[in-house]
């Protein structure tokens, strides 16, 4: 990837709408722009000052394409760090290839994905982790998301890492000076006091994995299971919780035999609904095959909401469901509220102490189901404007410097030299490193800007 090149690309979502974008980064930016661009005032592009913006005409080879806006954007203070260019045009698809065909006649190349974040984070605009949260930004369905995502695109994680990382280039630089001159008048290797300095430093790093798993519900949302025997009220529940009819609601037995999906919005957070098979013993092929898939995901789901019909007794079938809950994230929903009651609840909560009652049919009981929900998975603790390990690329990164760390704790109390001790905090320092970007690899760069869409 060239980045002398000036790089162009759509940067709003094809199709039909107001306003569309067309933005150019690069040394050429500006004479490129000015090619394609006719100003209403006669105005040059290389008399503007950054942030001034010109009405007038987007251009091409045949004539004019479209009333426009220009805007300027100079070097170093732009997005990507070097002169920007953005033509507002209306948001029809055909216009905007116009006027970007027109640019690339004009020597700019149509830009990779993430090439212009890419390029900010080379130009020290934004570090590895602020460009991820970049990206974490756009694809945010719920608030939590949103938040977690500005935060750590205002440096929140970034903060975080910086603290470990020059806490622990001090205690490196006091090791490293220690041993290389020993006669001059340096304070003496305290063992016992750098183990305590590592020890609290691990502690901390424990803190901050430990926010992954949550964090991550918060981002990617909740696969959450509705499961019971069939006519128990798992499709009500799903257009409940949805608030639109995505299930068939049926009195015959065996109504749902595949997997129903939809996702919907529970406070700040985001449930991925799956509506499965009623769970019953079946000789009808079909119907057995989505009684499978449901147990598949009864075992795999984030969150399992296992529904039981309050006007009717437990049975075999109802015991057998919860047998098969024990060790899982599950909320009992005893349903149809609304009906004199024949369930024994007393059996179910001597196995389960989350059970809600609910009636699908008027709606009873909503809200005490979503804060159970909350409570269940902590959400309600969570802090989506803190520090939070956003994907699998910084979770790895930082538990390996934990368990570098840990090496330098071992060592210590082993009585090992310091010497030692240091490669293990010096090995911690380059774990920590990756995250920002300081010390990644080519090939980590391209793995993060390849999720990025064209334009951004």
């Amino acid at each position: 990837m060239n980045q002398i090149d000036t790089i162009a690309a759509v940067a709003t979502p094809l199709g039909s709408g107001a306003v569309g974008i067309v933005r150019l980064s690069g040394a050429q930016a500006l004479r490129i722009a000015q090619a394609c661009f006719v100003s209403g005032s006669g105005k040059r592009l290389e008399d503007m000052p950054g942030y001034t913006a010109l009405l007038g005409r987007a251009k091409g080879e045949t004539g004019e394409i479209d009333e426009a806006i220009l805007t300027v954007f100079r070097a170093p203070k732009s997005y990507t760090g070097e002169d920007c260019v953005e033509l507002s045009c209306h948001g029809g698809t055909y216009v905007l290839q116009e006027v970007l065909a027109a640019c690339v006649k004009q020597g700019a190349r149509p830009a990779m994905p993430g090439e212009f974040t890419r390029r900010a984070f080379l130009n020290g605009k934004l570090n590895l982790v602020q460009a991820e949260a970049v990206c974490d930004l756009i694809a945010a369905q719920g608030e939590g998301a949103r938040r977690a995502a500005l935060a750590s695109r205002d440096g929140a994680l970034s903060t975080e890492i910086e603290f470990f990382v020059e806490s622990l280039a001090a205690q490196s630089a006091h090791l490293a000076a220690w041993a290389d001159y020993p006669e001059e008048d340096l304070a003496p290797v305290d063992p016992s006091a750098l183990s305590n300095v590592l020890r609290r430093l691990a502690d901390r790093m424990d803190a901050l994995l430990s926010t992954y798993s949550r964090g991550r519900l918060l981002r990617e949302g909740i696969e959450t299971a509705i499961v019971g025997k069939p006519n128990v009220g798992k499709s009500s529940l799903m257009n409940l919780l949805a608030g639109a009819r995505r299930s068939i609601v049926a009195a015959l037995p065996g109504t749902t035999r595949d997997i129903v999906r939809e996702s919907v919005r529970v406070g700040e957070y985001i449930l991925h609904l799956m509506d499965t098979a009623g769970i019953r013993d079946t000789k009808d092929p079909v119907e057995s095959q989505g009684v499978s898939l449901a147990r598949e995901r009864m075992k795999s789901a984030q969150l399992v909401l296992a529904v039981f019909d309050s006007s009717d007794v437990l049975e075999e079938e109802d015991r057998g469901i919860l047998g098969e809950l024990a060790n899982q994230n599950v909320i009992l929903v005893v349903n149809k509220s609304d009906l004199p009651r024949r369930l024994q609840l007393e059996e179910i909560r001597e196995q389960f102490s989350r059970v809600v009652h609910v009636s699908a049919q008027t709606g009873e009981g909503r809200e005490e189901l979503e804060k159970e929900i909350i409570e269940l998975l902590q959400l309600d603790t969570l802090d989506a404007g803190a520090a939070l390990l956003a994907n699998s690329r910084q979770q790895h990164a930082v538990q390996s410097a934990r368990d570098a760390l840990e090496e330098a704790i071992e060592a210590l109390q082993a009585g090992m030299t310091l010497d030692a001790v240091n490669v293990c905090i010096d090995d911690t320092l380059e774990q920590l490193l990756t995250i920002t970007g300081q010390r990644a690899s080519d090939k980590v760069v391209d793995e993060v800007f390849a999720r990025f869409c064209v334009g951004k």
